[in-house]
């Protein structure tokens, strides 16, 4: 395994689309040497569509838009309050595979609620992170992948 340092990128409250687009450009311009990173944002509102959604799983979305969505799962809230952190990690570089991230993302997260007094067991965490409706998707499957966004 072989581990660059990591580039944490605050991109503070954005839109939805332009976010996604420039994950795409950068993991297509990536090479063996490109540092890892981390994108945090808080979205304007939307609702994200994916692969296993329905127009009818969004009763009324108002004016907030709906973007289809090629990741797994059916239909996501995001908007300002929560905070998303998307991975563009090497994964093979790594020599690690998206269970080993997924259930080490689970792992980080039950640590860090537990140094703020939250004690969580992964079945909790899961309704928590259900129930906020946040695009933590590598933590709402707990250490299943079927939530997991590609790029």
């Amino acid at each position: 395994m072989t581990a660059l340092p990591t580039n944490v990128r605050d991109l503070g409250i954005t839109r939805y689309e332009p976010v996604f687009a420039e994950m795409q450009t950068y993991t297509r311009a990536r090479d063996d040497s490109s540092a890892d990173e981390v994108w945090l944002t808080q979205h304007h509102p939307v609702f994200t569509q994916g692969q296993a959604g329905k127009p009818e799983h969004i009763f009324d979305a108002g004016e907030i838009p709906i973007v289809q969505s090629d990741r797994g799962g059916q239909v996501t809230y995001h908007g300002p309050g929560q905070i998303t952190a998307y991975l563009l990690f090497d994964l093979r570089r790594l020599g690690i595979g998206v269970r080993d991230l997924v259930c080490g993302m689970e792992k980080a997260m039950l640590h860090t609620l537990g140094v703020f007094g939250v004690e969580v067991t992964p079945a909790k965490m899961l309704l928590v992170f259900m129930l906020t409706a946040t695009k933590l998707d590598l933590w709402a499957c707990g250490c299943g992948a079927a939530a997991v966004t590609t790029v």
